[in-house]
């Protein structure tokens, strides 16, 4: 059986070889500061599945994630000296290779999809599944990732094996602390799960609508989602916390709507609050990032008015199609 843990060892591994190079940059002002930080993200992979396997103390990885915290609030990671190609380099490569540089990005989704929808399935002769239960889309990705770096040493045959690594760094700087946020956040919605925030926002949320009125529930719902998405960055750590407090005992016990119209048009009003919001770091704050625009928050200025009107979109559709 391939295993999840396989990968997530490979991500810690990527990182702890980024965190030597980084500590090895003379150039970098803040080059210990920086290679603890990635060093730590490395390590706490690697410990991770000691974790869930309950063989060691899980205290230890909360210390990691609030160092992690403390070096990203103290400035770090930093910027050290960049070890790629020129442009005029890039010119060279785009009319040397044309669209064959798509070709290892293209992998990537192939593969995956692969994994997800037909491997998923398969059995070893021991009827064991060929892939760990639950994982197999991340698994899936894991393979299409080295695949795709593979296929790329083989066509564009780099000067040296360590360039995967030198433009890894380079990304990585550019972005940032914000490259764990989505985990971060993802960590956030479950904590708020746990501990009960839907059900205290729910008790709120009886006081807010009016006794009877469908539009006012539906209003919430969706006004809810975009909000807790602006305040979690993510649209999935804020459905179970607004499908427990107004989705289900509201929209769908009270008022008999459809389960799967009313979620579905939920979830596309929480990806509103994602298109303004600089918690969503993978969407908003990366591409401000690897494109090096002068403002960071200029994704989210020119989404802004395009999410508010679609608000109001997934509010009438909800209104009209799910009941």
């Amino acid at each position: 059986m391939i295993k999840v843990e396989w990968f997530y060892w490979l991500c810690g591994i990527f990182f702890v070889l980024i965190a030597l190079q980084v500590f090895n940059d003379r150039s970098n002002p803040k080059r210990v500061g920086s290679a603890a930080f990635w060093g730590i993200l490395g390590v706490s992979f690697g410990y991770g599945t000691f974790v869930v396997n309950k063989q060691a103390p899980s205290w230890l990885l909360g210390i990691a994630v609030i160092g992690l915290a403390v070096l990203a609030g103290s400035g770090f990671p930093g910027k050290g000296e960049e070890r790629t190609t020129t442009p005029a380099e890039r010119v060279h490569f785009a009319d040397r290779f044309g669209n064959k540089l798509f070709l290892p990005a293209l992998v990537i989704p192939v593969v995956a999809a692969i994994f997800g929808a037909w491997l998923a399935k398969v059995k070893l002769g021991d009827g064991k599944l060929l892939l760990q239960t639950g994982s197999a889309t991340i698994i899936g990705l894991g393979v299409a990732s080295v695949l795709a770096l593979i296929l790329g040493m083989v066509l564009f045959r780099p000067k040296s094996p360590a360039v995967p690594l030198h433009e890894g760094r380079r990304l990585l700087e550019h972005i940032g602390w914000a490259a764990i946020l989505p985990q971060m956040l993802a960590t956030l919605g479950l904590l708020f799960n746990a501990s009960g925030v839907g059900k205290a926002v729910g008790r709120v949320t009886d006081h807010l609508v009016p006794k009877g009125s469908l539009i006012a529930a539906v209003a919430l719902y969706c006004i809810g989602m975009a909000i807790f998405t602006i305040i979690m960055g993510n649209a999935f750590a804020a459905f179970p916390v607004m499908t427990a407090a107004v989705g289900w005992p509201l929209l769908v016990q009270q008022f008999d709507g459809t389960p799967a119209v009313v979620f579905a048009v939920g979830m596309l009003a929480g990806f509103c609050g994602t298109l303004c919001t600089p918690m969503a770091a993978n969407f908003n704050l990366v591409p401000a990032a690897l494109l090096q625009m002068k403002d960071q928050y200029g994704p989210i200025k020119a989404q802004i008015p395009t999410a508010i009107p679609l608000l109001g979109c997934n509010i009438v559709i909800m209104y009209f199609f799910a009941f």
